[in-house]
């Protein structure tokens, strides 16, 4: 069995165990969007987020009623766990909670077209509240690893994060190893967890925009 490698502390390089989180929802997005054709729909639900073009809205709305197996003018959990590439997703339970937060149990074509949003390739600069800015891009990846939303990955959250990554590829002592080295490259305070700012200081050499964007989307 091949041993799994943790980048060597203090390394300058964007540490690769950082980088599941911001790539599983992008490749989950694409298969979302892998449709035939639908008639054209013109949404009237006003959304309020980053400028889109009228035909990207379009898709957004069309794929929604596609998800919407019943015609509820809404989405629910089963409505997404039914998509093939979100089932096999080792993060596919995160990312449909993305969509329903604080406990929602439903999720309107506003919701589910503001969530998207932060997928939408950033064509120039904007302010970092946007929606689709580098900062929120960044926001969206590290809530996928902050499960308990006290602003901090803690070990055991990035274990459980890099479990559901590598699954039996790695024996749990190399799993524990792993999980160790990464905190230490990454925590910069010593307080064995990692913060928003020390998790965007170790993907800062990563190009955010390509990887959390669907050209889909502009």
């Amino acid at each position: 069995m091949r041993r799994a490698k943790a980048p060597p502390c203090g390394s300058s390089q964007a540490s690769p165990l950082l980088t599941p989180a911001l790539a599983a929802p992008t490749k989950w997005l694409r298969g979302c969007f892998a449709l035939a054709a639908f008639p054209a729909v013109d949404p009237t639900t006003p959304l309020f987020f980053c400028p889109v073009s009228e035909a990207s809205l379009a898709r957004l709305y069309q794929r929604f009623q596609a998800l919407d197996r019943d015609d509820k003018g809404y989405l629910n959990r089963y409505d997404l766990e039914g998509i093939g590439k979100l089932a096999v997703n080792p993060i596919g339970d995160r990312i449909i909670n993305a969509f329903f937060p604080d406990g929602a149990e439903e999720a309107d074509f506003r919701s589910f077209a503001r969530v998207l949003a932060h997928f939408r390739p950033v064509e120039a600069p904007g302010s970092p509240e946007d929606i689709n800015s580098h900062l929120s891009k960044l926001k969206f990846a590290f809530q996928l690893y902050d499960q308990d939303k006290d602003g901090k990955i803690s070990r055991a959250e990035m274990l459980q994060v890099l479990r559901m990554m590598v699954g039996l590829q790695v024996t749990n002592d190399q799993l524990e190893n792993i999980t160790d080295r990464t905190i230490q490259e990454a925590d910069r305070d010593g307080d064995n967890a990692i913060s928003f700012e020390e998790f965007a200081k170790s993907v800062e050499k990563l190009n955010i925009e390509r990887k959390m964007s669907l050209r889909i989307l502009k």
